[in-house]
């Protein structure tokens, strides 16, 4: 099962190294890893997307947790919270109706044309993952000449849960 984990930690040099290394230690994937400063500039927050059952992922909260400047780890999977991807494609469109068909699909999903060049275009779209890797799908016939995802970030709803 996919489960999003939101780790505040203090925001020192090589910090992130060693939850990444907690992991990679351990035999863990990470599937998607994003990091940034909070509203306090000496904390911030990683966003970990990785798989296992929720034994294992309750292994690993616990042994993330044991990390001395680790502030607080949350598994968000289990709450109400909000979670986002971004994603740029580079798509072909080298005649006048490719061009049109990968238009109408933009308007239809909320993305946005980020840049248009000669034999096609730079799409920008955010959503939910599963709706990003539709997204890919259906791209997939015009060509995709390259794509860049920035991983999940997420936050939880219920103050309660938040994690700053």
């Amino acid at each position: 099962m996919r489960h999003t984990l939101s780790i505040l930690v203090e925001n020192r040099y090589g910090e992130l190294a060693r939850i990444v290394g907690l992991f990679s230690a351990r035999g863990y994937n990470i599937e998607s890893l994003t990091v940034a400063e909070t509203l306090d500039p000496a904390i911030s927050c990683v966003t970990m997307v990785t798989s296992g059952d929720d034994r294992t992922v309750e292994q690993i909260v616990k042994q993330v947790n044991k990390l001395v400047r680790v502030v607080k780890v949350s598994d968000l999977t289990g709450v109400s919270h909000f979670e986002r991807e971004m994603v740029l494609i580079n798509v072909k469109a080298g005649n006048q109706v490719a061009f049109q068909r990968v238009l109408h699909l933009v308007s239809q999903n909320q993305m946005r044309v980020a840049e248009v060049m000669e034999d096609g275009l730079i799409i920008e779209a955010t959503g939910k993952w599963e709706e990003m890797n539709e997204l890919v799908r259906e791209l997939m016939p015009f060509g995709i000449r390259g794509i860049v995802r920035t991983g999940a970030v997420a936050l939880a709803k219920n103050s309660a849960e938040e994690v700053r």
